[in-house]
């Protein structure tokens, strides 16, 4: 038992401190890239660990990095803080529910869909799943927490951001998870 309670800390950890490198290099490139598309890469780790170790696990992760996101919203002021942080001005009890429910339900919604299947087309399902769960909760959170912020014309802006972004991290998020899982799988073996 207390194995493998020491197992599961460590597996968070490696997975926690990937988490960490993937969003300072994002974070360095995407800042630096003059295209207004900066997917994010994150929520993969959170992925992949739900797939392989489970939705606790997959909730854990998807919780911490809820946790990056307001640390990060917190630190670093952007005009759409607000809606991560609770600590920035126009930040809310809201602002934390944007930030963390989605990020957790990431860490729910990868296993289940993989487990419906078993195959390749589930991880790669999975994968497009669990990053259209993080995009669909926090638009959906931001639409009906703040559209107000907004004078309701919130519309043209989530549209924008679910065409460009959304439909290259679900890409992105189905291919990386389709390549790593079944390796992975192997080691855990």
């Amino acid at each position: 038992m207390k194995s493998k309670k020491s197992s599961n800390v460590a597996t968070i950890a490696i997975f926690f401190a990937v988490m960490l490198v993937i969003h300072f290099l994002t974070s360095m490139i995407f800042n630096l890239w003059p295209v207004p598309i900066k997917p994010t890469l994150i929520h993969i780790p959170v992925i992949v660990a739900s797939i392989i170790y489970g939705p606790r696990i997959g909730a854990i992760l998807g919780g911490l990095m809820g946790i990056i996101s307001v640390v990060t919203n917190t630190v670093v002021l952007l005009p759409t803080s607000y809606l991560f942080s609770p600590f920035v001005e126009h930040g809310s009890l809201a602002s934390l529910i944007i930030a963390m429910v989605p990020r957790i339900l990431i860490g729910i919604t990868p296993y289940f869909i993989y487990k419906c299947t078993e195959n390749k087309v589930g991880l790669a399902l999975a994968g497009a799943v669990g990053s259209m769960t993080n995009t669909l909760f926090v638009l959906g959170g931001i639409f009906i927490l703040f559209s107000s912020v907004y004078n309701g014309d919130i519309k043209a802006l989530l549209a924008v951001v679910f065409g460009a972004n959304a439909l290259i991290e679900m890409i992105i998020s189905a291919i990386i998870t389709l390549v790593l899982v079944p390796s992975l799988l192997k080691i855990k073996k």
